[in-house]
């Protein structure tokens, strides 16, 4: 095979995303660990189940990212390869992906730290694929998806920090904000870290401002992008989410996506993540 796509479950994609003969593609798992029981960010992984257990257990849950020899695996089966991981500030996994591609000098292996989780790895997958499609050679697929990282933006509203802040992701400090006071914050990843961009005190403001916040970070541009919309169990929130951005911004397309079980875990019900 001559080029792959590899990205990190955190993207809440499934192995069937890319469906090309010339262009393969991988997801690598991670693994969310509640009481005694790992359960493997998989096509197959319920993520009602982990919930459901997180809710019951009294100990919490911890995640862990996937080993080198996952990622050695992965690339054994193609000659060009981008990969896509969670921001290597919340996660080891971008640093396990470049650890396993130094055994393979004769491969070209480009690791893709997204900055962000999500629909914002979501978008990279798909300007790869674009890029490759069309023709570019690797080295100038590389520049570009570099280049178009930089340019995409992820903001975020979460109603509980609890697994962020037992994770050290969040300080204990923003998140006795959001929670003692009832304050909905939006929130932003700012090179790959959480930052708190604004507090609001009720899920409808909190909209109403992430809207804001987003025609204020790419202006006119919004005709040019995909918006992606990430929530936990289906969430009716999304579509109103949704609604407002349709009557603020004219995306070329806006899509709602069920997060998975690494995505859950840290974003629990309740929370918007938007990448566009």
């Amino acid at each position: 095979m001559k080029y792959k796509i590899i990205v990190d479950s955190s993207s809440n994609l499934k192995s069937d995303y890319i469906k090309d003969k010339d262009v393969g593609f991988a997801v690598v798992p991670l693994t969310v660990r509640i009481e005694e029981k790992d359960f493997v960010d998989n096509d197959e992984a319920d993520v009602d189940e982990m919930l459901d257990a997180l809710s019951k257990s009294k100990k919490g849950g911890a995640s862990s990212c996937p080993a080198p020899g996952a990622y050695s695996e992965a690339y054994k089966d193609a000659e060009n390869i981008i990969v896509v991981t969670i921001s290597s500030k919340l996660s080891g996994s971008f640093n396990s992906a470049f650890s396993g591609s130094l055994e393979f000098s004769d491969k070209s292996i480009h690791v893709v730290d997204s900055k962000g989780t999500g629909g914002l790895m979501q978008l990279i997958v798909d300007k790869a694929y674009e890029l490759i499609k069309s023709g570019m050679d690797f080295k100038n697929v590389e520049i570009e998806i570099d280049k178009y990282t930089e340019s995409i933006n992820l903001l975020f509203i979460l109603d509980k920090f609890d697994n962020l802040v037992r994770a050290g992701r969040v300080s204990k400090i923003a998140a006795f904000v959001a929670t003692s006071l009832s304050i909905k914050p939006i929130c932003i990843a700012v090179k790959g870290e959480i930052k708190i961009l604004k507090k609001t005190r009720t899920m409808k403001m909190a909209l109403k401002n992430v809207v804001a916040e987003m025609v204020e970070l790419i202006h006119d541009d919004a005709k040019n992008r995909v918006c992606i919309i990430t929530t936990v169990q289906k969430d009716p929130t999304a579509l109103k989410l949704k609604s407002i951005i349709e009557d603020n911004m004219h995306f070329k397309e806006i899509k709602i996506v069920d997060s998975r079980i690494l995505g859950s875990y840290y974003q629990l019900p309740g929370g918007l993540i938007i990448s566009f």
